[in-house]
């Protein structure tokens, strides 16, 4: 975990989460800052850890400016008129709100507290001129599956023994606890036809929490255009696969020998038969 200097800019709410008993943390990364922020790791590249609550979940930000670099805004051509660091504001309100949706489902995620609109302007050398948008949210860990190399073991065995409290078919591997859950999220989400369109080990924590949801798709919340909308159906079956990966990740880090016998029919028992995605290979 890496510390950064911050400053705190004026700010407006633009979605809240009124279950929420936590201020919000409206900071950006600058060089002469009198706050401190911190990055958890190199796949953090523009959300930091800013505040914990009491009870001691993780406040992020997102939005408040690069972790690399000497500077704390890159812009290239083809982000228009946005910027490595920043987000943009559909982006972090789609977040926000389907966020909140999968959280009503009954799947563990971070728990949606503000996305803000600073006063601060930043002008681009395309000439434009934006107005940060940071998305608040709180988590149980800060530490992504992805963020193994960079964690202490101590740190791992503390957070995956706590996945004993899913384990209701006594499974004898950390790695089937958590193939349990995340198949089971994965159902959930495709039986509501959820797309979550970015489901990889940088979206879920160490404490089984699924994250990110600024590409994600619902009957409620679809994509603005068309094309984009028309595609969501082939996109299903792909995290099954995404979601097989995540877990063959974790298997890795914990040197779980896992037989995969045994998670093909988890899957087949939560209506997702791998077999039918086989290929025919003919001589």
């Amino acid at each position: 975990m890496r510390e950064f200097r911050a400053k705190r800019c004026g700010y407006t709410i633009l979605r809240d989460n009124r279950n929420t008993s936590c201020a919000p943390y409206p900071s950006l990364r600058a060089t002469e800052g009198k706050e401190r922020i911190y990055c958890i790791g190199p796949d953090h590249g523009r959300s930091f850890i800013v505040g914990r609550h009491e009870d001691g979940r993780y406040v992020v930000s997102k939005g408040n400016g690069l972790s690399y670099t000497q500077y704390e805004y890159l812009y290239t051509a083809e982000f228009g008129e946005n910027a490595w660091g920043l987000l943009l504001e559909k982006d972090a309100i789609r977040d926000f709100e389907l966020g909140q949706e999968i959280a009503t489902l009954g799947i563990k995620t971070n728990k949606m507290e503000y996305v803000l609109r600073l006063d601060e302007k930043i002008r681009l050398t395309t000439g434009y001129v934006i107005n940060p948008i940071l998305l608040q949210y709180s988590v149980e860990c800060p530490y992504r599956i992805c963020d193994a190399p960079y964690m202490e073991q101590k740190e791992i065995e503390k957070e995956v023994a706590k996945w004993e409290r899913y384990n209701d078919n006594g499974y004898d591997m950390p790695t089937m606890i958590a193939a349990e859950v995340l198949v089971r999220n994965l159902r959930i989400l495709h039986e509501h036809q959820i797309l979550h369109n970015a489901i990889h080990s940088q979206n879920y924590t160490w404490a089984l929490e699924l994250l990110d949801f600024e590409l994600a798709c619902s009957p409620r919340h679809p994509y603005d255009d068309e094309q984009s909308q028309r595609m969501v159906k082939d996109l299903f079956s792909r995290e099954i696969i995404q979601t097989y990966e995540i877990i063959n990740h974790i298997a890795w880090c914990l040197n779980d020998e896992i037989d995969y016998k045994r998670v093909d029919k988890l899957f087949y028992d939560n209506g997702f038969d791998l077999s039918a995605l086989t290929i025919d290979v003919k001589p």
